[in-house]
């Protein structure tokens, strides 16, 4: 029998923590900070940034919501990171991606104080997660990859793990989480240029997808038993639904799930975990700026 692994309850056993550990450090003295930057009037960006400020209220974070006007400049966004950089109410600090087109991104995180860097992107924090340096940010979604398969007591020692994607956002931190000592197993990093990738995909036994093609990954992608984590979160026309559209993920569950030990459903898999794992970061941050 496949067990389904549920991102929802999963965060929200982890939210329950945080606010254990939020009131004591707000006992101590110290409110942890988020402060969430919006550059555009992407739907979708909003719906994310709404969802982190709204975490924040629940849990008890401090959160500042900047929402620029798309014509903002680099240089004017850069002059509010500054800002948000020495302000010692704000511990944590994410710019929403993408950006408008006529703004480098990666300047933008180069910007950013690492110790406040807590979608883990600035390269100091790359840097800490490849040396395995604790002190470091790791970005929030294969963080909560990682969350989930501990919460779930799938063990990852010894195991051949194959992660589709290479994307600094998930793919390269999800393999070198996994290759870490804490996990110690053996990964493939594979991607769109892999050869015979299904059959690569077929030595796993745990999978990540983690490329953006909806429903790429069909049964003959699978070993017998094999854990999936999807990491995809895709909109597919359905002129069935009432908005046009449906989400899936890079797996395509229903010819996946009988194969499988595990495996995340999408939507309630690892989506719930990304704002679970920002929040996690944020009272990081919050406890290192204290020394806590």
């Amino acid at each position: 029998m496949t067990t389904i692994i549920d991102g929802k309850e999963t965060s929200r056993r982890v939210l329950q923590n945080l606010r254990v550990e939020i009131e004591q450090l707000k006992q101590a003295g110290h409110t942890p900070g988020l402060a969430v930057v919006l550059v555009g009037e992407d739907p979708a960006s909003r719906v994310y940034v709404n969802s982190k400020v709204k975490a924040c209220e629940e849990l008890g974070i401090y959160s500042q919501k900047w929402t620029l006007p798309t014509e903002t400049t680099q240089d004017e966004l850069v002059q509010l990171i500054h800002q948000l950089n020495v302000d010692t109410r704000i511990h944590g600090i994410l710019v929403q991606s993408p950006p408008p087109e006529h703004i480098d991104e990666q300047a933008v995180i180069l910007n950013i104080d690492p110790r406040k860097d807590v979608d883990g992107f600035h390269p100091i924090n790359v840097a800490k997660l490849v040396l395995e340096d604790p002190s470091g940010f790791v970005p929030c979604t294969p963080l909560g990859c990682m969350e989930l398969l501990n919460a779930y007591g799938i063990p990852t020692q010894g195991k051949h793990a194959v992660v589709i994607g290479r994307s600094m956002i998930v793919g390269k931190p999800m393999a070198n989480l996994l290759v870490a000592r804490k996990a110690n197993a053996t990964v493939t990093i594979a991607h769109s240029r892999t050869a015979d990738l299904p059959g690569l995909c077929r030595t796993a036994d745990i999978l990540v997808a983690a490329v953006g093609r909806p429903c790429l990954v069909t049964a003959d992608f699978i070993k017998p038993r094999a854990v999936v984590l999807d990491v995809g979160i895709n909109r597919v026309e359905d002129a069935t639904r009432p908005r046009g559209y449906r989400i899936v993920g890079d797996v395509d569950f229903a010819s996946v799930q009988p194969l499988c030990s595990a495996i995340t459903p999408v939507p309630g898999g690892v989506g719930p975990m990304t704002i679970a794992m920002l929040m996690s970061n944020t009272v990081k941050a919050c406890k290192l700026a204290y020394g806590e």
